[in-house]
């Protein structure tokens, strides 16, 4: 727990940190997705069953584990994260109860930096998996019969969230005690 503490109170604010706004805009921008501002998914870290309430704890895999929601630039550095949600709780409902919701809910994670597409003024947007809800500031793939152009939305889509895929894949590598 003293680690856990340190590493919170010393090192969380230094190393998970928003950065650069318009950088990461313009890495999702080449990599074929405007004016974003990140990836977000959930990962399982695996933990010991717990004396209060096991079965909240399994998850739907069939062991024990917390969820760690994270949202990553383009590059894959962590700029938002939210841990500690029993691993049997859906990703929707860890994103819809974190401080990362509110902050883009009430406009105040990202600047007010808007792009016009079509006919329609699209903020900063994060991309998710269709488990996250549609907003206006949160974008996720089409579902059902798609034609060319939702296709081509999708395939960009995913290649950008792929970021974070791979930055669980990094954080699980480095620290193998996560796997």
């Amino acid at each position: 727990m003293q680690v856990a503490n340190a590493v919170i109170e010393l090192l969380l604010s230094k190393v998970v940190t928003l950065g650069n706004v318009q950088a990461i805009v313009d890495g999702f921008a080449a990599m074929g997705f405007p004016n974003c501002g990140g990836a977000i998914d959930g990962t399982h870290i695996p933990i010991l069953g717990p004396d209060h309430q096991p079965s909240q704890y399994i998850n739907r895999k069939g062991y024990f584990s917390m969820v760690l929601q994270a949202l990553v630039d383009h590059k894959g550095r962590f700029t938002n994260i939210n841990v500690g949600w029993p691993g049997k709780v859906h990703d929707a409902r860890v994103f819809r109860n974190s401080g990362l919701f509110r902050r883009l809910q009430e406009d105040i994670y990202f600047p007010d930096q808007k792009i016009t597409v079509g006919d329609v003024e699209m903020p900063i947007v994060i991309l998710g998996d269709p488990a996250y809800p549609l907003m206006p500031w949160l974008m996720k793939p089409y579902t059902g019969r798609l034609n060319s152009d939702k296709e081509l939305f999708n395939y960009r889509l995913s290649k950008c969230r792929m970021v974070v895929e791979c930055a669980f894949g990094h954080l699980k590598g480095r620290w193998r005690s996560l796997l």
